[in-house]
């Protein structure tokens, strides 16, 4: 297991201070991966690298980005987070279920901006969707000590050397860009056919579309095996 497989992705970061904080508990933790998607400020800057204390190396080697997709498209398992329950069927993890994810794979733990969150278009990317338990009369937490408790919990499972029961099956993780082209080519399938519709649910649609596809976990020779069923019947000619 290794800490580099852990990404951090703030998503639309709002605060300069915020940002810099982030990255101050990511070395705490021993963590280095720090991604930022279309943060709302200019980014680096002064307060970012005041904040951020001894962490400036953290900010010089982070990764940004203008497209969410384009961010987690190299990671094996995205793990989103929120304050509140959705009304939609995405994977919650708990956080003492955190043990249960393989941090031999690349994994994305995702953050909203700090005035609203994620949406629904953001987590029907994700395998799970975490919630930090908090007093039910205010659950709303900063973003950068969301983040250190993340860290924290994280942390701690890397550090312990657990003795796990390995299967024979080998097959590498179906990447996000690979699984993201194969659900794009679904879409395309069914727009073709017709499926989505009516116009004012396909975004909801393709959103839980995603959501089942994202959650599962594919093996790459299991992707591949449903893109090869699903281009075959959108080949096939019905009588």
């Amino acid at each position: 297991m290794s800490y580099s497989n852990v990404h951090f992705v703030l998503f639309k970061p709002q605060l300069a201070e915020n940002i810099g904080f982030c990255a101050r508990a990511l070395k705490n933790f021993n963590f280095s991966k720090l991604i930022i998607v279309s943060p709302k400020i200019n980014f680096p800057n002064e307060r970012v690298f005041a904040t951020s204390v001894g962490a400036k190396d953290i900010i010089n080697s982070s990764k940004i980005y203008d497209d969410f997709e384009d961010a987690i498209k190299n990671v094996n398992c995205v793990i989103a987070t929120s304050s509140r329950i959705r009304k939609k069927n995405y994977k919650y993890l708990s956080i003492n279920e955190l043990k249960k994810i393989n941090f031999k794979k690349k994994i994305a733990i995702v953050f909203g901006p700090e005035a609203s969150g994620l949406t629904n278009n953001e987590i029907s990317y994700a395998n799970y969707v975490i919630k930090l338990p908090t007093n039910n009369k205010f659950q709303s937490l900063n973003l950068s000590h969301c983040v250190i408790l993340l860290c924290y919990e994280i942390f701690k499972i890397l550090n312990k050397k657990i003795k796990k029961n390995k299967s024979r099956y080998k097959d590498k993780s179906f990447n996000k860009k690979d699984l993201n082209k194969f659900i794009n080519f679904l879409v395309n399938s069914l727009d073709q056919v017709g499926f989505l519709q009516p116009d004012h649910k396909r975004k909801s649609m393709i959103e839980n579309i995603r959501i089942i596809f994202h959650k599962m976990n594919l093996s790459d020779k299991e992707a591949r095996i449903l893109l090869g069923i699903f281009a075959s019947l959108k080949n096939k000619k019905v009588d």
